[in-house]
C-alpha cells in the first residue's frame, strides 16, 4: 500500500475483511525488526474478477497513454 500511496490505517480494514473472504492472500515477511504484509490475489479473487469486473472492462476499456 506504501508504493500506491495508500494510508495503511484507513486501508487495513479493507484489507482485512478480504483477506476474510477468501478475496486475498496475505503473508508476512520479517524485514529487520519490523513485519511487512503482501497481499496477492487468491482463485477466489481471480474468479470473482473474471466474472464481474471483466465484462465491465472489455465494455469500458481504460484508455492508453498512447491513445490520447
Amino acid at each position: 500500500m506504501s508504493m500506491c500511496g495508500l494510508n495503511n490505517v484507513k486501508h487495513k480494514e479493507i484489507l482485512d475483511e478480504m483477506v476474510q473472504k477468501q478475496l486475498l492472500n496475505r503473508t508476512e515477511e520479517s524485514w529487520g525488526s519490523k513485519i511487512i504484509f503482501k497481499y496477492d490475489i487468491s482463485d477466489k479473487g481471480r474468479e470473482i474478477f473474471r466474472a464481474v469486473l471483466q465484462p465491465y472492462e472489455d465494455l469500458f476499456p481504460r484508455e492508453n497513454k498512447d491513445d490520447r
